[in-house]
Formats: structure tokens, C-alpha cells, sequence
């Protein structure tokens, strides 16, 4: 299942991410959008990016040998890109102030998500 969720996930942040990121190149920018707004797009689309490539990472990973940790980081990552990418897009696209407070929710899970990942090192690395 977490091998599923990483491998797909990865595509559809990576394809999604891709997507978003010309849009706030070119359509947030020329649309008189905030610099501090266009700005903030930008840095939610970079951790969608660095995030699921972490997750294709993960993918291989679990190819090679599935671990409790790894499955968890999986699962941190797609909910901190959610939560977190997902907040900044919302706030700017749709003046969604309301769920800020969802935004840091999101950077600790891909905090927990990369502790996991620490933690996975520990066994998966000894497997060798």
C-alpha cells in the first residue's frame, strides 16, 4: 500500500507541482497578484517539489525492503504537501485565511516525516 501511495504520489505532486509552478510563474505574476502572495505560491510549490521527490526516494526504498518507519514517512510526507502546500495555495488562490493554521500542521508532519526516515536509516541501512 505504501509503496503505492509513494510511487503515485510522487508522479501526481511532481505532475501537479509542475503545473502550479508555471501558474505562479506566469499567471499569478502577471495577474497583479502580491509579490508576498506570489512569493508564498512559490514556496509551496518548491516543498510539493523537494517533497515528492523524497517520496520517489521512498518508493525505491520500499521496493527494496518495506519498514514500519518508511511506510510512516510515506504517509507524513503526503499529508505535510497537503497541509502544508495545499494551505499556501488555498490562501492564495481563494483568499482562504481561515486554515492558516493548518500551514504549520503541515510543516511538522514533513518534519516527523523526515524524522521517520532517520529512524528507518537505523534498520534499513543494517539490511545489507
Amino acid at each position: 500500500m505504501s509503496i503505492n501511495l509513494a510511487f503515485y504520489g510522487a508522479a501526481l505532486f511532481g505532475l501537479t507541482g509542475t503545473a502550479l509552478g508555471a501558474y505562479g510563474a506566469h499567471g499569478l505574476a502577471a495577474g497583479g497578484t502580491a509579490p508576498a502572495l506570489v512569493a508564498a505560491f512559490n514556496t509551496g510549490v518548491q516543498y510539493q517539489f523537494l517533497h515528492a521527490l523524497a517520496l520517489l526516494l521512498l518508493a525505491v526504498m520500499l521496493k527494496r525492503r518495506v519498514t514500519a518507519a518508511l511506510n510512516a514517512a510515506v504517509v507524513f510526507f503526503v499529508l505535510g504537501i497537503l497541509m502544508f502546500s495545499g494551505s499556501i495555495y488555498a490562501l492564495v488562490l481563494f483568499g482562504a485565511r481561515g486554515i492558516g493554521f493548518v500551514t504549520p500542521l503541515g510543516g511538522v508532519s514533513f518534519m516527523v516525516g523526515w524524522l521517520c526516515l532517520l529512524l528507518a536509516g537505523r534498520t534499513w541501512l543494517r539490511s545489507e
